[in-house]
């Protein structure tokens, strides 16, 4: 059995007048690690309470953002069956989905008119609708809903999915889609995965045809239109979609690129020699290098936000608005960090160039910008990937681009569809320059096994 090592009083004390702070630890020592957790946990306690974060949750919408989520990765028709004269009469809204007089499986009237036949899914579930009643039938069983001038009225024995709206009847039929039913019409949502018309409207000759047949007819078919091949029509009616604005979306994407990157070329371009005046070891002014760091510290502090509401009052909006406030960001943010790595070189380059009777401005070409370079391009490279990010943001707010398109899309609270669109634009164009930017940087920094 193995005995502990000991050691004598002698020895105890060497070590603790040796090396009191790992013995004689202060209070913060042992137990500032706890006190700070203690605190993070209180503080994030009260802002639970204060800003109501789960009565808030609890209270949440749910129902209507599950189908705000829905909307992304499908589409609804949405048709009123308007009851006129003893007839349903079926009207649809501005983004109609199908043209003028076609045959559509779901929605089916008799000979007469005066009844339409709604289906939701294969179940049973479907709708015999007419002026005074609507046959509701879920999962195969009916129930009827009446219906008066004054009122829609729900069934004695109706379901779950059944329920009574004031003076309407609403019955939901899951993912296919709902229906109100009202005194002076039927509202019918129905619901169907994918995006409808994508590629081209109820307008083009192409609709409705499959991908084996469109190119068929791009190639070798028929010309649409003497004017014109086929394959220069299909792209026409894609870029002209009247549902999509394919073209306008592209354009003002293009709109976002070009506002990232010309403003943080600008930027760039001022920071570069307003860093040579910030830096201590470089310009030997005490007043030029602080006026020049208040200076960064001025546009940097103000967000790229406010500067974009600022320059869209001034200029109105547009692309120009984006690019100033980008610029002025970039401007301080770059400014001072290339002011920071030009205070940071190693001056035995800069003295070697000077010692052989160099120029001032020699100096700083040759002993200087070799060692900083790479961290400029660098640094410039990350600021501009950010931006092209930033950029969607500012032009929600008047600044041009996709991000005001995005957010008129919003504002519809019915093109959500759109909106998946162009957040799938904006997610690829920031995924290819960030692989682009990190490529660039590793070659510039002399990683190019990386």
């Amino acid at each position: 059995m193995s005995s502990v090592p000991t050691i004598n009083a002698a020895e105890r004390e060497r070590l603790l007048s040796t090396y009191p702070d790992v013995f004689h630890r202060s209070f913060m020592q042992r137990w500032g690690l706890l006190l700070i957790s203690a605190a993070v946990f209180v503080y994030l306690a009260f802002c639970f309470a204060f800003f109501n974060v789960i009565p808030t949750f609890v209270n949440g919408n749910w129902d209507r953002a599950a189908i705000y989520v829905q909307d992304w990765y499908s589409w609804r028709a949405q048709p009123r069956l308007r009851f006129q004269n003893d007839q349903v009469v079926p009207q649809w809204t501005s983004r109609r989905q199908y043209p003028e007089g076609a045959d559509i499986s779901w929605l089916k009237p008799n000979a007469d008119g005066s009844r339409y036949t709604v289906t939701f899914g294969s179940d049973g579930n479907r709708m015999e609708v007419t002026p005074s009643r609507v046959d509701v039938y879920i999962g195969g069983k009916l129930y009827p809903v009446t219906i008066t001038h004054d009122r829609a009225s729900l069934p004695s024995d109706a379901p779950a999915q059944m329920e009574q709206d004031d003076n309407k009847v609403i019955v939901y039929y899951g993912f296919a889609g709902q229906a109100e039913i009202r005194t002076s019409q039927v509202y019918v949502q129905r619901r169907f995965l994918g995006w409808a018309n994508f590629f081209f409207d109820t307008q083009s000759p192409f609709w409705g045809r499959n991908l084996l047949e469109v190119v068929g007819l791009m190639f070798s078919g028929e010309r649409f239109d003497p004017n014109q091949s086929n394959a220069s029509l299909a792209l026409d009616n894609f870029l002209n979609n009247a549902s999509w604005q394919h073209g306008d979306i592209l354009s003002k994407l293009m709109q976002t690129l070009v506002m990232a990157f010309v403003g943080t070329l600008f930027g760039t371009l001022v920071a570069f020699p307003l860093a040579f005046i910030a830096a201590r070891n470089i310009t030997r002014s005490r007043a030029a290098n602080w006026a020049t760091k208040r200076l960064f510290d001025f546009l940097r502090s103000i967000d790229m936000l406010i500067w974009a509401l600022f320059f869209t009052r001034a200029f109105g909006p547009g692309p120009l608005p984006g690019i100033a406030a980008i610029f002025f960001t970039d401007t301080g943010a770059l400014g001072k960090v290339y002011a920071e790595a030009l205070e940071n070189i190693d001056d035995k380059q800069r003295e070697g160039v000077r010692s052989v009777g160099a120029a001032p401005v020699a100096v700083q070409r040759y002993g200087v910008i070799p060692q900083v370079l790479p961290v400029f391009i660098s640094q410039s490279l990350y600021f501009w990937e950010s931006n092209t990010r930033s950029a969607t943001v500012i032009g929600a707010v008047g600044a041009g681009g996709i991000g005001l398109k995005l957010l008129e899309s919003m504002k519809t609270n019915s093109d959500w569809d759109k909106v998946a669109y162009m957040v799938l634009l904006i997610l690829l164009v920031v995924f290819a320059f960030d692989n682009l930017s990190n490529a660039l940087r590793s070659r510039v920094m002399g990683k190019k096994g990386h």
